[in-house]
């Protein structure tokens, strides 16, 4: 069977539905629209980096919501690396976005998101339980995280 990988500029931006075939990581996951493989960024959200403590744990747990299973993506933008941003609706209705960080494992991100109520109240309450990465003192967003890794690259690439 031949699966073809192509941006998702060959979309519009009308729902679909398909079955989640990878997970990149907490926050990226690949669909096949009918034979069409598909990335997806979750929106409104950042989850940790792998090598961030948390970070398998959210690939994990979103992992069990959805791979393998059908999901609704919503209307969405592509973004600067031809992912589809997106919600993904779970085929019981509740959205993998917010099942993210309702669970701790994944920030609101306001730079992207910022009149999302939905998922400024569910960090809210993930903070106060101290669920997920909230249960560590100081939890490093993964957008500091990004940063702080390219300084050092290109701090070592000035040395070369």
């Amino acid at each position: 069977m031949l699966f073809l990988a192509l941006p998702c500029a060959c979309f519009d931006s009308q729902a679909f539905s398909g079955k989640v075939v990878g997970i990149a990581d907490g926050d990226t996951i690949k669909v096949l629209r009918d034979r069409t493989l598909v990335s997806v960024r979750l929106k409104g959200i950042d989850c940790p980096e792998k090598r961030q403590p948390f970070g398998m744990r959210a690939k994990q747990f979103a992992s069990s919501l959805c791979f393998g299973r059908e999901v609704t993506i919503t209307q969405g933008k592509l973004d600067k690396y031809k992912r589809l941003v997106a919600d993904v609706i779970l085929e019981d209705g509740r959205v993998l976005n917010q099942e993210l960080v309702r669970s701790g494992y994944a920030w609101w991100y306001k730079q992207f998101s910022p009149h999302d109520e939905a998922l400024n109240r569910l960090e809210n309450e993930a903070r106060q339980a101290k669920i997920g990465l909230w249960s560590q003192p100081h939890p490093e967003p993964p957008w500091l995280f990004r940063k702080e890794k390219k300084r050092v690259l290109l701090a070592g690439d000035a040395k070369i």
